[in-house]
C-alpha cells in the first residue's frame, strides 16, 4: 500500500555538514570501495537525474565530484526532472549519451520513471532516495538517510539485477498505455488512498498525511467486480477491496505484505483484499502486522505460522503468485504504479520481465 515513513530526506540527514565535508567523506568512502577492486577502468561518466524539489543540490553536487575524482568518472550530466515529466526522458537520454550509471535522486515516483527510461538498456541505476517512500531502497536494504554512502555506492558499487515489471493498461477514455514499475502496481484501497492524499498536509506532515487518507478511502470503498486470468490458468470472477501486484514485499514500519515477494525472483506476488466489515478488516491486519511483520521474519516464527502454507488460511486475504495478470473491471477504477495514480482504468496486464533492471548496491 501507499508507503508510510518518517525517515528524513537524504539531503536532510547530515544537517551540519558543509559540501567540503560532504565531498571529503564521499571521496574517502569511495576510496575505500574501490581499494581493492584493481586497475580503474577508461573514464566513465555518470547521469544524476534530480528532483529539484527533494535535494539540496549544493550538497549532492559536492559528493558526486568527489565519487567522479575517487572513482575516475568524467564530470557527469545533470538533468533536472519536470512536474510534466519526472525522469522518463532524462534517463533516455542519459542512455542516448552512452553513461554507465544513472543516478536517481528523489522518490518512487522518479526511482519509476528512470527506470523506465533504462529499461533494455546497458545501464546501471543508483538509488539516492529522498521523500517519503523509497520503497525500492527500503526492499534492497539500501541506506535511506546517508548521502555520502549513497553516492559512493552510485560509482564505486556492484550491480544487482532485479526483475521489471511492465504494465499496460487501457484507460477509460480507451486509450492505451505501457509504464514500468519497480515496486508494485494496483487498484482499490491503495490507488483510492493516494487520490485522497491531501498534497498540502503531505508536505507539512509527511506519512501522517496518508493516515487521513485512510480512513477517508476505508470508509468510501467498496467492492469492486472484476475478471481476472494469472498466466495460462482459466479466468475467474470475484469481488476485492483491493488487488495489488509486488515486486517488493516489505513497506514502511516493519509491515511485510508479501511475505514471500523477492526482487530477483522472476515472479509476481499478487494479494486480494476482500474484507468483510470490521472483523475482516481486523483479521487483516493482525496478520499482516503479526503473523507477517513478526513471526514470518524468524525460523521459529514461520514454523509457528505453517510456512507457505500459512499463507491463505483467510478469506479476508488471498495470495497469488504468477508471471502475467490480466484483470478486467465492471467500471472503471483507480489505478497506482509504485506510489502515483494514473487515472481510471478499465482493464490491465501485468508481466514481469526478469533481471531486466541492474542495481547500484554496496560491493
Amino acid at each position: 500500500m501507499v508507503s508510510m515513513t518518517t525517515d528524513r530526506q537524504s539531503a536532510e540527514a547530515t544537517p551540519d555538514h558543509t559540501p567540503a565535508e560532504t565531498a571529503r567523506e564521499t571521496a574517502a568512502r569511495t576510496d575505500e570501495l574501490t581499494e581493492h577492486v584493481g586497475p580503474k577502468p577508461e573514464p566513465r561518466q555518470a547521469a544524476v537525474i534530480y528532483n529539484p524539489v527533494k535535494v539540496d543540490l549544493d550538497q549532492l553536487k559536492a559528493a558526486v565530484a568527489a565519487a567522479e575524482q575517487a572513482g575516475a568518472y568524467e564530470p557527469s550530466l545533470w538533468l533536472e526532472t519536470s512536474e510534466d515529466d519526472p525522469g522518463v526522458t532524462m534517463a533516455q537520454e542519459a542512455v542516448a549519451r552512452g553513461v554507465s550509471v544513472v543516478l536517481a535522486a528523489g522518490g518512487d515516483g522518479t526511482v519509476r520513471a528512470v527506470a523506465e527510461g533504462v529499461r533494455g538498456a546497458d545501464v546501471a541505476l543508483a538509488l539516492l532516495p529522498q521523500g517519503t517512500g523509497n520503497l525500492l531502497a527500503r526492499n534492497l536494504e539500501l541506506t535511506l538517510d546517508n548521502l555520502e554512502e549513497s553516492v559512493s555506492t552510485a560509482f564505486a558499487g556492484a550491480d544487482r539485477p532485479i526483475d521489471l515489471g511492465v504494465a499496460r493498461y487501457v484507460l477509460a477514455d480507451g486509450g492505451s498505455v505501457e509504464k514500468v514499475f519497480v515496486v508494485m502496481a494496483g487498484l482499490g484501497l491503495d490507488a483510492q488512498m493516494i487520490v485522497n492524499t491531501d498534497e498540502d498536509l503531505k508536505k507539512k506532515a509527511g506519512w501522517l498525511a496518508y493516515v487521513q487518507a485512510l480512513g477517508k478511502s476505508i470508509k468510501g470503498g467498496r467492492r469492486i467486480r472484476l475478471r481476472y486470468t494469472l498466466d495460462d490458468h482459466q479466468p475467474r470472477v470475484s469481488r476485492v477491496h483491493t488487488l495489488l501486484v509486488g515486486n517488493c514485499g516489505s513497506l514502511p514500519g516493519n509491515v511485510l505484505l508479501l511475505p514471500e515477494a523477492a526482487v530477483d525472483d522472476g515472479i509476481f506476488d499478487i494479494v486480494a483484499l476482500r474484507p468483510d466489515g470490521l472483523m475482516g478488516w481486523l483479521s487483516i491486519w493482525s496478520k499482516i502486522l503479526l503473523e507477517n511483520g513478526i513471526l514470518r521474519r524468524t525460523e521459529v516464527g514461520r514454523k509457528l505460522t505453517g510456512g507457505e502454507s500459512g499463507t491463505d488460511r483467510i478469506r479476508a486475504l488471498r495470495y497469488l503468485r504468477g508471471q502475467q495478470l490480466r484483470v478486467q473491471v465492471h467500471e472503471p477504477e483507480e489505478f497506482e504504479l509504485d506510489g502515483d495514480t494514473v487515472g481510471e482504468i478499465r482493464e490491465f496486464t501485468v508481466s514481469v520481465e526478469p533481471g531486466a533492471l541492474r542495481i547500484r548496491v554496496p560491493g
